[in-house]
């Protein structure tokens, strides 16, 4: 795991520290000090690739003026086989540094050497993080919001892999309650006016009305016929219910997998509940003090651990509410499955919620720390400059499935992983344009062009050679310079990306990658130079296309050879 921004200003740390010896033995500098500062990437580009801050730091001990002290590190810096070709004071002592001709080189050997694993850093340090995602009611399809939620955590889980996490993607099936309850008088409702005509029985108000239920019902009279009236109601409601929860998990699965997402587990909220869980996880809290009982409900004293309100457990008719079966299912999470952290990919609508849950955790003993959210914001789709609440194909609200019928999944998975924090337009027009104003369509053409010529100059008798054997030199032009510098970005952008939770720093890394790749192209020929210019550029464009795909598998979307 090779991060050459990291080398660079580890390097720089230890030669500015040697100097400092060196400057402190002649005498010249304070000895038996401690240096302390900070190595970064100028905003100005013509101050130098990194700056650090030693002296500026070190002059009150010192009691000398920093740009002096500056001046003596510099002036005893040895950059002889260092990844540095130049090193000068600027400004009121900082110390800039240019980078050598050995720097470059070792990021295109880094990509060579480690290929499909480049970009991987080790800040997990393999520890178990579950991501949970989408985690839709099963009593419907799936929405556009569960499908923002969908390529939002599952491109996170494949940054924290990068990022050096063992990985569990889960999906929370929420099969028990009282979106259960209405869900079977719902069905019972429409398999008998099937049965008996549509006044046999009146559809109960808070139901399902969608004609997704009408067409669950069918299937049900076809898979049990009239049947399912001669046994006891409470158990052919039971038989209704479980039928329509597998065939809508078995839906959910299948539109998910068309969407590129498939998960370690499917967790039922009902296992809870059969295995006495949920009961147990409020004894807990009972036994630790944090309950009290009220209008016959029993309640979660949380406001003693900073929410602004308390929040029902057991409801006056002996129902667990939402958030105790909540509090158990994370406690199994920890407690019995042993997740190191947590990740809960949750729509707007439960920020609250997420606030007052991560406070409640210390009441079971559980580090608040171990828990954390990713808050989506709403979508809005567009289409002629208009918002698009329906599909043209079925004339209802419109679904992943109806989505993925207009659009590819790569477009919709690079459009969705957009910053989880902001409101999303989706531009349903853009996603289907092959043209550079698309931003999907411009990275995967990047790949493509790349590819294509790769295999024409292949054919022309021009291989890519290993780094050993290429005069890197030859690789000068400012086009060339900004190339490699954005190829030795990723690992920085996975660790960005893992420690902000935005997966959709990946998005932008791609796009500058292409953009920088598509002006050295127009700027620069491969085909017809010299040899070694040839040789050297097309190893630079081979490692293009190993981090452009490293990037787009990431992501979840495909690297096109040909387009």
């Amino acid at each position: 795991m090779i991060n050459m921004i990291e080398a660079a200003k580890t390097q720089i740390d230890e030669l500015v520290r040697k100097a400092y010896e060196s400057a402190a033995a002649e005498g010249k500098l304070p000895r038996g000090q401690t240096l302390q500062g900070v190595v970064e990437v100028p905003r100005d580009a013509s101050m130098g690739d990194y700056a650090c801050s030693y002296a500026l730091a070190a002059a009150k001990n010192f009691h000398m003026a920093p740009r002096k002290i500056a001046e003596e590190i510099t002036a005893k810096l040895d950059l002889e086989n260092s990844y540095f070709c130049k090193a000068e004071v600027a400004g009121a002592g900082f110390i800039n540094f240019r980078l050598s001709e050995n720097w470059y080189r070792e990021v295109i050997k880094a990509i060579e050497e480690e290929g499909t694993d480049y970009g991987e850093v080790d800040d997990g340090k393999g520890q178990r993080v579950m991501v949970e995602f989408v985690s839709a009611n099963p009593t419907g399809t799936m929405t556009i919001g569960n499908a923002r939620g969908g390529v939002l955590g599952d491109t996170m889980a494949s940054i924290l892999e990068k990022n050096g996490w063992n990985v569990w993607r889960e999906f929370y099936v929420n099969d028990a309650g009282n979106q259960i309850d209405l869900f079977g008088k719902s069905l019972e409702a429409r398999y008998i006016q099937l049965l008996k005509g549509e006044d046999a029985v009146e559809f109960p108000e808070d139901g399902y009305h969608g004609d997704d239920i009408k067409e669950l019902a069918k299937r049900i009279r076809d898979e049990f016929g009239d049947g399912l009236l001669n046994l006891p109601r409470e158990e052919y409601v039971g038989k209704m219910v479980r039928f329509g929860i597998d065939y809508n998990i078995n839906k959910m699965k299948g539109d998910l997998k068309r969407y590129g997402i498939s998960y370690d587990r499917w967790f039922l909220e009902s296992e809870l509940h059969e295995s006495g869980y949920v009961a147990e996880t409020v004894k807990l809290l009972e036994k630790n003090g944090y309950t009290y009982e009220k209008d016959g409900a029993l309640w979660f004293k949380v406001t003693e651990l900073g929410a602004e309100k308390d929040e029902v457990l057991r409801r006056s008719n002996g129902f667990y509410t939402y958030f105790a079966v909540d509090l158990a299912y994370h406690r199994n999470k920890f407690e019995e499955r042993g997740f190191d952290k947590v990740i809960d990919v949750w729509g707007a609508d439960h920020h609250g919620h997420a606030i007052r849950f991560k406070k409640s955790l210390p009441a079971l003993n559980i580090a608040p720390e171990k828990l954390d959210f990713i808050i989506m914001q709403l979508v809005r789709l567009v289409r002629d400059g208009e918002t698009v609440k329906v599909s043209k194909r079925t004339g209802k609200a419109i679904s992943l499935a109806d989505l993925l019928d207009e659009i590819s999944c790569d477009a919709a998975r690079f459009f969705f992983n957009a910053r989880p924090d902001t409101h999303l337009e989706f531009d349903m027009d853009l996603a289907v344009r092959e043209d550079s104003e698309n931003p999907v369509y411009y990275v995967q053409y990047a790949h493509a062009r790349i590819c294509s010529l790769i295999e024409m100059l292949k054919e022309e008798g021009h291989d890519v050679d290993a780094v050993k054997d290429i005069d890197l030199s030859q690789l000068s032009t400012e086009h060339e310079i900004d190339l490699i510098k954005q190829l030795a970005l990723l690992p920085e952008e996975i660790r960005a990306a893992a420690r902000d939770y935005d997966p959709s720093r990946i998005n932008r890394y791609l796009v500058e990658l292409a953009a920088r790749f598509h002006r050295f192209y127009s700027a620069n020929r491969i085909r017809g130079t010299e040899e070694p210019v040839l040789r050297a550029r097309l190893k630079l464009i081979d490692s293009i296309r190993v981090v452009l795909e490293n990037c787009l598998n990431i992501l979840g979307i495909t690297a096109p050879t040909r387009m």
